[in-house]
Order: structure tokens, then C-alpha cells, then sequence
């Protein structure tokens, strides 16, 4: 291959892969709102502006489609809410920080229907397939990470918990954000989030948290 066709390959490459982020990030948007099961490649053509033949080349088939829709709104959260998480110290100060960037990024509404994930479990959380299987794996890693920061809190001396205690903080905390999410998009309303906030504080200091550390939340 001449240095020529090497960047004529480049240039297809780079178009391809922005043409695919742009398609994805459409699909993540128009998925949050109507969930996942009617995402296909006809209503992600009419709505993304691209043609049918240029998304099924990308994706294949609606599968293909679905599981990369998936994959990318787990990056997303990740981008949103994981990475600016861990410039803190783990434990307890990053377990403050993210309850507040994952309240943030629905109340932000990064998505056009608040949560993502809210949206594609709803769909998947009892059809069989690897759809549901990307999903679960995706919430999965999620829960298990606020988990270990309830746990690194524990080891570290800033919380005060037994083990079931640990388990039970690390369910109720992300089930107080996903109640605010539903109310708020239900009501157009912010005050759910502000509810959800003053919950997880008061978890947390019954839990043992010094209120100092909790300014994140503070409503």
C-alpha cells in the first residue's frame, strides 16, 4: 500500500468512526426517552439524519445496533459520572462524589430522558439475550463499585458498619437516585433530587460519616 492509499484508509477510518459516535450518541438520546426495544436501524435513520444502508454497515442489524447503543451510554456514564469520581481519594470522599455527579447527570439531563440505564433496564430486566446480559453487566460493575467505595469508607475508618450494614448502604444509596430520577422526569419537578440528597446524607451519618465530608450533598 503507497503512502496514498495509506491516508485515503486513514481518512475513511476517521470518518467512519466519527459518522459511528454521531449515530451512537442519537441513539443513546432517543433511547433514553423510548427505551431500547423500539431502537432500530429504520427509526435511528429518520431520526439521526443518516441513511438506513450507512447504519446497518456500521452495526449490522438491530442486535449489533442495540448492543453498541448499550456500549455507548455506558461510556457516557462512565465519562460523567466514574472518571470525575476518582480524582478523589477512595472511601468516603468518593463515594460523596459520585452520588452527587450521578444526581448531576440526571438532573443535568445528559440524556434527553434523565437516566440511561433506567431507561434500557425497564426494557431488558427480564427478556433473555445478550442484550440483557450487556445490560446487567453494565449495572453489574456499577453497583459493585459503589459497593467498594462503602467498603473502603468502612476500612478506612470513616464509616462504621458491619458487613449486611455495607451491603444495605451500597442498595439504598443508588436506589434513592433512581427514585429521584423516575419522580423528576414523572413531575418535571427538581425537588426529587433535592429529597434524594438529604437521604444519602442521612444514610451516611448514620452511618458514621463526619458531616464535614458530606458537603457534595448538601442541598
Amino acid at each position: 500500500m503507497t503512502d496514498h492509499d495509506s491516508a485515503v484508509a486513514d481518512g475513511r477510518r476517521v470518518r467512519g468512526d466519527a459518522s459511528r459516535r454521531s449515530v451512537l450518541r442519537r441513539a443513546t438520546d432517543l433511547v433514553s426517552v423510548e427505551g431500547l426495544d423500539g431502537l432500530s436501524i429504520g427509526r435511528l435513520a429518520a431520526e439521526s439524519g443518516h441513511s438506513k444502508s450507512s447504519i446497518a454497515g456500521l452495526f449490522q442489524n438491530k442486535e449489533g445496533l442495540q448492543l453498541a447503543t448499550v456500549a455507548a451510554g455506558r461510556a457516557i456514564f462512565m465519562e460523567t459520572v466514574v472518571d470525575p469520581a476518582r480524582r478523589h481519594e477512595r472511601g468516603l470522599p468518593r463515594l460523596v462524589a459520585l452520588m452527587r455527579h450521578l444526581i448531576d447527570y440526571s438532573r443535568n439531563r445528559v440524556f434527553a430522558g434523565g437516566c440511561f440505564f433506567a431507561a434500557v433496564s425497564a426494557d431488558y430486566d427480564s427478556k433473555p439475550g445478550p442484550v440483557r446480559e450487556a445490560v446487567r453487566a453494565a449495572m453489574h460493575d456499577w453497583y459493585g463499585y459503589v459497593q467498594a467505595q462503602v467498603r473502603a469508607a468502612v476500612d478506612a475508618g470513616e464509616l462504621e458498619l458491619d458487613e449486611d450494614g455495607i451491603e444495605l448502604l451500597a442498595f439504598s444509596l443508588p436506589a434513592l437516585y433512581e427514585q429521584a430520577n423516575a419522580r423528576s422526569l414523572l413531575w418535571g419537578s427538581d425537588g426529587p433530587y433535592l429529597l434524594a440528597q438529604l437521604g444519602m446524607r442521612d444514610l451516611l451519618v448514620r452511618a458514621g460519616a463526619d458531616e464535614s465530608e458530606l458537603e457534595m450533598l448538601t442541598p
